[in-house]
């Protein structure tokens, strides 16, 4: 049996230079490590080693033992040979302060972390032989078995390859860097420091002493006399929060004037105007004349300093001319609810002025009474509706509505008998002024948000126009109703808030509306087809602003196919235009330098008044009326 193992050591002897062994390259710089094992090819057979991750720490001295097993499997010989290889693979990989212990005859040994690394240093150039030793004693091993393969356990260490052993010593000098640093003593002494820090103390306020001395006060306002009894406590009057508007008294006010002291002089203009007969109807009803010859009297018409008088304080709402044809009388209604009355014929002009106080918030309708040209009617935002009696010089209430505030009104009948009033609200009452009392027939709710114009149709007279935000309505007042009265007709050609709509003061059969937009229009219709035909909308500059009183398009009472509308062009002006939208003729001068947003045309003469946002009046007249 010796001679056949010495024959097989020396055919292996033999082979042994002719092996050839995949080394496994170190490369310093890799920054990925592989836990897959390095297969290391000896001839034909493959030797595998099997590689598990472990810690310095964790692992016991009993662990690192050299194996077993390739000492058990082969001959004594053999045997001798291996174990001082495998010894000393052993004692090259054993990292520093490790102890091996062994049950049979090996002594414990205690190496440094420098006496390590010096030793793997020194034995680099032997790896190389260290594993090719290696392969062949595994080669051995499995020729032993039956060419089985064999797992070695974590204890197994001299399957390890060289990249191993470079891993091992690379954790060890981390290991030791950081020991190195001191971390966790650093991370002890910032404890310690937080820990010591102290809260920030909370200021607290001191306590005040008694027998300190305060600040002096004034006894006065302690309520204290200088023996420091305390003084009775002064009940305080209640303040009474002042209306900036009062309404006036009901019932009838006196026609005082405000601004003429001379009684007799008043007494004598009311004497003038009390006697004044109504016109006569032959020359209402004059039938149109040609644009050519309408157009020649316009021109005629020229203003002068003679013709415009400062009569109220505040912008003007409303206008009237009397329809006198002797004498020229013009009525204003102002903003604070001033009445102005202003005689052209008298001289000097100052003398024709006479202002009156009737209302208290601003007067927005004004008619002289078409059955006795001796009374006035005026209608204001307080809610009364007073009637001027020259005769009897007194301002008597024909309507009041304290709940609500009037926006504008117009006669039901030619007597002037029954009233129509228009609110701000929407709501529009009927008023009788046969009837005793102040109160009204009937109080009725429209389809609109609010009414700023109220018109009655000339010839039937049944029908009334109102404006409203955004619509223009035609009503009968025979079918109102104290809820939801609906209209006739509704005219919705503008987008904006409409200023004023009116009727044709002949016929009727035409609507002009001024309206927010920019727009002036008129519309033809028929009320017994109810059909509504659009005969001009033409562009007009509407926009007054704040401070202006807003423009209203009237018709001509001698020409009802002219309208008479303000302008904001300059130099100032105030134009006539033609239904079909051409312009007519347009007033101005050097005297007219202000914008005149309310106009009135005598109803038989050929005399224009314009009203400004001053309180003046400026008058256009032929030369020989004046």
């Amino acid at each position: 049996m010796s001679r056949s193992g010495a024959a097989a050591e020396k055919a292996d002897s033999r082979q042994r230079p002719q092996m050839k062994v995949n080394e496994y390259k170190e490369n310093q710089n890799i920054a990925y490590v592989s836990l897959r094992p390095v297969q290391t090819t000896v001839l034909i057979k493959t030797a595998k080693v099997y590689l598990a991750p472990f810690s310095l720490s964790n692992y016991q001295l009993d662990q690192l033992m050299c194996p077993k097993s390739l000492l058990e499997k082969n001959s004594n010989n053999e045997v001798a040979c291996k174990k001082t290889k495998i010894k000393k693979t052993c004692r090259r990989i054993i990292p520093p302060k490790m102890k091996t212990t062994s049950s049979k005859s090996e002594s414990t040994r205690q190496y440094s972390s420098s006496a390590v690394h010096t030793e793997s240093n020194k034995l680099q150039p032997k790896r190389k032989a260290d594993a090719m030793n290696l392969s062949v004693d595994v080669e051995s091993s499995q020729d032993g078995d039956s060419d089985e393969d064999i797992t070695p356990g974590l204890d197994d260490f001299s399957g390890l390859s060289p990249y191993e052993r470079k891993r091992l010593k690379n954790i060890s000098e981390n290991a030791d860097f950081f020991a190195s640093l001191q971390l966790s003593e650093s991370a002890a002494r910032l404890r310690e420091i937080i820990k010591k820090r102290q809260p920030p103390k909370s200021k607290r306020k001191k306590p005040k002493r008694e027998n300190e001395v305060g600040c002096r006060r004034s006894m006065r306002l302690l309520k204290v006399d200088p023996l420091g009894v305390s003084l009775p406590a002064t009940p305080t009057p209640p303040t009474l929060v002042a209306d900036e508007t009062p309404l006036l008294p009901p019932g009838p006010l006196e026609m005082t004037s405000e601004n003429q002291e001379d009684n007799e002089r008043f007494k004598g203009f009311l004497h003038t105007w009390a006697g004044m007969n109504k016109p006569s109807s032959k020359n209402t009803e004059k039938g149109l004349s040609s644009i050519k010859s309408y157009r020649a009297n316009l021109n005629g018409m020229v203003i002068s300093e003679d013709t415009v008088y400062k009569v109220t304080t505040g912008p003007i709402f409303s206008m009237a001319l009397h329809p006198s044809e002797t004498r020229t009388l013009v009525a204003v209604g102002a903003k604070f609810g001033q009445l102005g009355l202003c005689d052209l014929t008298q001289q000097p002009k100052e003398d024709g002025v006479y202002v009156f106080h009737p209302h208290s918030q601003p007067v927005s309708c004004l008619y002289f009474s078409p059955a006795n040209p001796a009374h006035i009617l005026s209608l204001s935002y307080d809610g009364t509706l007073r009637c001027g009696d020259f005769s009897r010089a007194i301002f008597e209430e024909v309507y009041r509505n304290e709940r609500s505030s009037f926006s504008s009104f117009d006669f039901l009948s030619e007597d002037a008998s029954t009233l129509i009033v228009g609110h701000w609200d929407g709501n529009m009452s009927l008023v009788d002024r046969r009837t005793p009392g102040t109160s009204y027939e009937k109080l009725t709710s429209s389809s609109m948000g609010k009414i700023r114009t109220v018109h009655v149709h000339p010839v039937h007279r049944q029908y009334f126009i109102t404006a409203g935000l955004r619509d223009t309505h035609i009503y009968d007042a025979r079918q109102l109703k104290s809820r939801g009265s609906q209209p006739l007709i509704s005219l919705t050609e503008h987008t904006k808030s409409i200023a004023s709509a009116y009727f044709s003061p002949v016929t009727g059969n035409r609507v002009v509306t001024t309206c927010a937009d920019c727009n002036l229009s008129a519309t033809l219709f028929n009320l017994t087809s109810f059909k509504k035909y659009i005969v001009f909308l033409t562009r007009h500059n509407t926009f007054t602003g704040r401070w202006l009183t807003r423009f209203q398009a009237m018709w001509d009472p001698k020409q009802e196919d002219c309208v008479i509308v303000g302008s904001m062009a300059h130099p100032r002006r105030v134009e006539i235009f033609h239904e079909t939208g051409k312009r007519v003729h347009s007033f101005g001068g050097e005297c007219l330098v202000s914008v005149c947003s309310i106009n009135a045309m005598h109803p038989t003469r050929y005399i224009l008044a314009g009203g400004n946002s001053s309180g003046k009046i400026h008058v256009f007249m032929n030369e020989k009326s004046c």
